[in-house]
């Protein structure tokens, strides 16, 4: 992959010689409130996140509404544990009514809208809604007639790898390709919620990139910001986190979402990560210049008079850097003084008789 091409989503380009591309995800933290919904495009527009991301599914979309064995989540460890998914699905879900007024609010704010579909309806319906990427959810990158429904929109694609193999990536890759998509990038992601910074792998990123010549981006369920701005430094072009108003407000993603200062955290860190990765440079930049001067160099120290004897007594490396460099102090010492030399000289070439 030419590593100057960028990605060019609904004006705004992603690449590696362009800032993060920060995403807030909404997901379920409108707590079914339309009203909370566009209070938190506000917080994100504010925040400087670029884009706002919603989920588009209903609970019938999504499974059965059944209350036992497997569609009952019992994992003692599980946010959702004592949940059927049904009444999970029904709770988190976005009402599709909701998406014109949420996508129209964004384009006033000046946010990117996108959204992750979960089925053949929700496709077309986002299409209705003329969205200009899609993301696909980690459980779902292995859903290849989905993956081919999306990326025959021809529409940029995001897509978290969590939990899939490499084989199953290189199918999904494939598929996307060969159905259509041109601009594709796969985010680094940990399905567990929250993750912990110990099992995100971000040196997977370059990893991936090379491997599958695509920009990797990180679909973060880590708390705080370390592991996005980390992610930066290993060539994350994206970086998506939930977000909520206030975690104490509760919502099922809410405990592990960004809050509106810390989102603005992220995009102000993660902006100065990209900033400071510049290119491979040795020596002085051209703004060190100028503190060149303040290097050690050798100074005469104490007054001398023509023919006295360098030594460690009268010769000494301080700063400035006016006089010879420090490397030269065995060579001068034992020479001799061609002339008087007062205390404070730069030492040079020309003071040796």
């Amino acid at each position: 992959m030419d590593k100057s091409i960028s990605i060019l989503v609904a004006g705004r380009h992603i690449g590696i010689n362009h800032p993060p591309f920060i995403i807030a995800e909404m997901s379920g933290n409108h707590n079914q409130s339309l009203d909370r919904a566009l209070e938190i495009v506000d917080a994100a527009a504010a925040s400087g996140a670029h884009a706002l991301k919603l989920q588009t599914y209903t609970a019938d979309t999504m499974t059965l509404d059944i209350r036992e064995g497997e569609f009952f989540i019992e994992d003692s460890n599980s946010l959702w544990k004592g949940r059927s998914l049904y009444d999970l699905y029904q709770e988190a879900h976005t009402p599709w009514e909701w998406h014109k007024p949420i996508f129209d609010h964004c384009r006033e704010l000046g946010l990117i809208y996108l959204s992750t579909p979960f089925d053949d309806t929700s496709v077309d319906f986002l299409e209705s809604l003329d969205v200009p990427c899609y993301k696909i959810a980690s459980f779902e990158n292995t859903d290849i007639p989905l993956i081919r429904k999306v990326a025959a929109t021809g529409k940029p694609m995001i897509i978290s790898t969590g939990m899939a193999t490499v084989a199953e990536l290189d199918e999904t890759v494939r598929a996307a390709r060969e159905a259509g998509c041109k601009d594709l990038i796969l985010l680094k992601c940990t399905s567990t919620y929250p993750s912990t910074p110990e099992n995100t792998n971000i040196r997977t990123i370059p990893h991936m990139r090379e491997l599958f010549d695509v920009q990797v981006g990180l679909s973060d369920h880590s708390m705080g910001t370390g592991v996005a701005v980390a992610a930066v430094a290993l060539g994350a072009t994206v970086i998506e986190k939930h977000f909520t108003l206030n975690r104490a407000d509760g919502g099922v993603d809410s405990t592990f979402s960004l809050e509106p200062e810390e989102m603005r955290s992220l995009v102000v860190e993660t902006e100065r990560a990209w900033q400071s990765l510049g290119q491979v440079s040795y020596g002085p930049t051209e703004k060190e210049m100028k503190s060149l001067v303040f290097r050690r160099s050798l100074y005469v120290v104490k007054d001398m008079k023509a023919g006295d004897v360098f030594t460690a007594e009268n010769v000494r490396a301080i700063r400035p850097g006016y006089g010879l460099a420090p490397k030269y102090y065995d060579t001068i010492m034992g020479k001799s003084v061609g002339g008087d030399v007062e205390r404070g000289m730069p030492l040079t070439w020309d003071m040796l008789s």
